[in-house]
């Protein structure tokens, strides 16, 4: 099951009711391209039901996103656990370097760069953060090589 945020749901609903609209007119498309005549050499009507079948996979994706999620609250947020929406301070074992982090989910667009990097929760990084506690040290699975990081603060 995937977490996410109210306004990520928020978002996700907007983005949903944008597609179906779209559907409606690339329906219209499709009739108006048929109405042209032989459909064999019809550019329009080939390439208004591939863009039709795209944005019939987004909505069918969007839906079941929504459908399996589960909505978190400001009160569902464990304030000592570091989980989605916690900005958390970590220190690289190897460089010594600390690094501001914000867990977000692959949903979020308020991205502040300027606060902390975001890192996604079902990315490595992320996985390995989730649930961790102020003092614990993971391990990181990258593609340039494992870093091992520890939790030295949960800012929020």
């Amino acid at each position: 099951m995937e977490f996410i945020t109210k306004a990520d749901s928020e978002r996700l609903h907007a983005r949903l009711q944008e597609l179906r609209a779209l559907d409606k007119v690339l329906i219209t498309r499709i009739a108006e391209a048929r109405a042209q005549g032989d459909l064999r050499e019809n550019a329009d009507y080939h390439a208004s039901r591939e863009d039709k079948s795209h944005n019939d996979a987004r909505i069918r994706d969007i839906e079941e996103k929504l459908r399996t999620c589960q909505i978190l609250g400001s009160n569902d947020l464990p304030k000592d656990i570091v989980f989605i929406g916690a900005v958390i301070k970590v220190r690289d074992e190897a460089s010594g370097r600390e690094e501001v982090l914000k867990l977000v989910t692959g949903y979020s667009d308020d991205a502040d760069e300027s606060v902390a990097r975001e890192v996604t929760a079902t990315s490595p990084m992320g996985q390995a953060l989730m649930k961790t506690r102020i003092g614990d040290t993971v391990r990181v699975a990258l593609p340039k090589g494992d870093r091992r990081l520890t939790v030295i603060e949960i800012c929020s």
